[in-house]
Formats: C-alpha cells, sequence, structure tokens
C-alpha cells in the first residue's frame, strides 16, 4: 500500500495480543486485519524474518521476533523457505515500511497482508519474552477487530496447540522430485526425504551434493519406500508434537538397518523415538540461531539455529549414543546409531535463518551412503 496509507493505519489503527493467562499487551495492527490465534512463542535470531515466517515448524504458532527492529530488508521470494507463511500471526516492536535491500520486492507489512496473516507492533516484545520465559508459552490471540474481554472470551474456547496434528497441514500431499543437479553427467545418490515440513534449503543443499531428490508424504509406507530404491532417508523438520506420529516411528524401525538415515528436528524426535527415548515439552522451546551445542564425541561447540518446542530424553537401547548435548540446558541434540549408518540433529544444519556451522553434516550423510 502507499505509505501516507500505511501510516494514517498505523497510527490509528488499535491492535491487542491477549494471553491466556489474561495478560493483555496493547498496539498496533499490522498485516491482514482480522484477528487470529495460536501459540505465543518467541525467536532471538536478528534477522531473517522472511525465512522464519515461511518455516512450516512454526505451524500454529504468533512468532515474536526479540530483535526490535523487523521490515529493514523488505521481502523477496528467493528469500522463503516453503510456499506459503506458516506462522498464524506475527509480533514485533517496530515494523518499518521503508525497506532497503536490492532484492526487496515488497515490504514486510504488505507481504503480511498480502498472504491474510494478521499481526501486531510497538508491544513491548522484551516484556513479553519475559513473561513466557517466566510461566511458559501460553495460547494468545491477535485482534484488530473486537475488544480484549471478547477476544479473550473467544480464545478460551480455541482449541489448543497441544494435540493438533500440524504434520498433515504442511506436508506434501503428493510424491515429487526436486530439481535435479546441474551436473547430470555423474552418478547421483538418491534421498528419499520424508516430509515432515521440510525447507526449501535442505533440498537445495542436498542438490549441490548432486543428490537425486524424491519427496514423499510423511504417511508414505514402507513398501512405497523400498520401491523408490533410495541410497539414503531424511526424515525432515516439522511442527508440533512427535508423539502424534506413531505410525511414522514403526515405519522408521523397519528403515533402519536397510538404509543410511539422517533426522533432524522433528526427523530426530521421530528416530530418538524410535529407539526407545520419550518425549517431552520445553517449558519456552528453543528457537532462534544462536543455540550453543557441544559435540561429545570430539569436544567441538557448534552455534546452531533451532525451531522445536519438544524434546527427547536419554532413555535409549544401548547400540545408541548420545552425540550432542545442549550447552544451555544439557537436553539432546544429536544421536547416533552404534553399527548402523543412523545419525539425527536437534538443530537445523540447513540454516536459513542462522549460522552454517554444521552444514558439513550433509557431507557426512552422502558420504555413508557412499560406503554402504
Amino acid at each position: 500500500m502507499p505509505l501516507n496509507d500505511y501510516t494514517e493505519r498505523y497510527l490509528s489503527s488499535s491492535a491487542y495480543l491477549i494471553l491466556e493467562d489474561g495478560k493483555v499487551f496493547p498496539g498496533k495492527s499490522i498485516g491482514a486485519y482480522g484477528h487470529t490465534s495460536g501459540e505465543v512463542v518467541f525467536s532471538t535470531s536478528m534477522t531473517g524474518y522472511q525465512e522464519a515466517l515461511t518455516d512450516p515448524s512454526f505451524r500454529g504458532q504468533l512468532l515474536t521476533m526479540t530483535y526490535p527492529l523487523q521490515g529493514n530488508y523488505g521481502t523477496h521470494d528467493t528469500f522463503s523457505q516453503s510456499e506459503n507463511i506458516q506462522v498464524r500471526g506475527f509480533i514485533v516492536k517496530e515494523l518499518t515500511n521503508l525497506p532497503s535491500h536490492w532484492k526487496s520486492s515488497n515490504s514486510l507489512d504488505s507481504y503480511l497482508e498480502k498472504a491474510n496473516i494478521t499481526g501486531i507492533a510497538e508491544i513491548d516484545t522484551r516484556a513479553l519474552t519475559k513473561h513466557l520465559r517466566a510461566h511458559g508459552v501460553l495460547m494468545g490471540t491477535i485482534t484488530h477487530d473486537e475488544p480484549p474481554p471478547e477476544a479473550y472470551e473467544r480464545l478460551r474456547n480455541e482449541p489448543k496447540y497441544e494435540g493438533a496434528s500440524f504434520v498433515k497441514e504442511v506436508s506434501t500431499i503428493n510424491r515429487f522430485e526436486w530439481d535435479l543437479p546441474a551436473k547430470q553427467d555423474i552418478e547421483k545418490k538418491h534421498v528419499v526425504v520424508i516430509d515432515l515440513g521440510v525447507k526449501r534449503n535442505i533440498l537445495n543443499i542436498l542438490k549441490t551434493q548432486n543428490c537425486k531428490i524424491t519427496v514423499v508424504p510423511f504417511q508414505t509406507n514402507i513398501d512405497e519406500i523400498f520401491d523408490l530404491s533410495p541410497d539414503g532417508i531424511l526424515l525432515s523438520p516439522g511442527p508440533g508434537d512427535p508423539r502424534m506420529l506413531d505410525d511414522l516411528v514403526k515405519t522408521t524401525q523397519k528403515l533402519i538397518g536397510k538404509f543410511p538415515i539422517m533426522g533432524i528436528c522433528l526427523g530426530h524426535q521421530i528416530i530418538g523415538r524410535s529407539f526407545g527415548a520419550n518425549v517431552y515439552k520445553l517449558k519456552f522451546g528453543h528457537r532462534g540461531a544462536n543455540h550453543p551445542v557441544k559435540d561429545n564425541i570430539n569436544g567441538a561447540v557448534y552455534i546452531t539455529s533451532q525451531n522445536h518446542g519438544y524434546a527427547i530424553d536419554d532413555h535409549l537401547g544401548s547400540d545408541i549414543v548420545v552425540t550432542q548435548t545442549h550447552l544451555n540446558d544439557g537436553t539432546v541434540e544429536g544421536l547416533a546409531h552404534k553399527n548402523e549408518p543412523v545419525f539425527t540433529i536437534q538443530y537445523h544444519s540447513e540454516a536459513s535463518p542462522g549460522p552454517n556451522d554444521t552444514e558439513f553434516l550433509f557431507d557426512q550423510f552422502v558420504q555413508s551412503m557412499e560406503q554402504k
């Protein structure tokens, strides 16, 4: 929209974020006019708002960015990690409508409005983050079109985040092949990606490794996977509670020992469950691009990008090793099988946004396929 129209709306349109415990944060409306609800979470990334907005792992959530200024470099299709914005709502301290970047094709506000995503700006995101750290993640609602008491009553009657199956909302419906590698004259390893909410950069990195990539729905059965004759299996990241995916755990148990397997984030949790681990919900999750993880094998420390609200414990079989640990809270960040080419990571080695410290793990995955 024209800048003067945006400024007039921004200065005059009140909005509220209401949490399930009754806490109210007043602000100004951004994005699409209306109201929306979801689990309120926060990300500590300083950049990468478009990548975060389009990350399927944020499905069903209201995303708060702790860095105060958002929208300063606009938006562009090449930054997106999926076809659509995945969050239900967006919460920021300050939103600029004067982006400056040579790739920018739209402002962040217009990007949200076009996708029918409701947001709120000019709230105290520091106070909100401290509240979530103290009380844990909470359901909340952003409203532009109703008073707080009415919005709170509506929120009380809306379904909780827990118990919902968000993977079925983000997984592909039909099997497809990702773009073939540029080099067509070399032998390519065939990777079957089980799509729990895969980000585009995972597929792009595998492409740079000259892999043939077939993406399949999360309900794909074991016979269909075998019929594809893969060289390796990747279980992707995705949203929600891994305890909702019992059928996939059973499929994964049948795949172990048959193919090299890599699990990322939700994929890590599914493989962990297949090894006997229990799942629990974190108080406020790990979301952002600055999480320190220690490699328990070589002692190295990596700064990682993370986006998850659940974790697995270390109640594992004797053939499983906890390879990596989060330095902030000691949670399990990586697993490996002692005898089979199976390993997992709880964080996002593909970044987007975030550091590229652990992108080498894709090399490790490809090497495991070559050695099989």
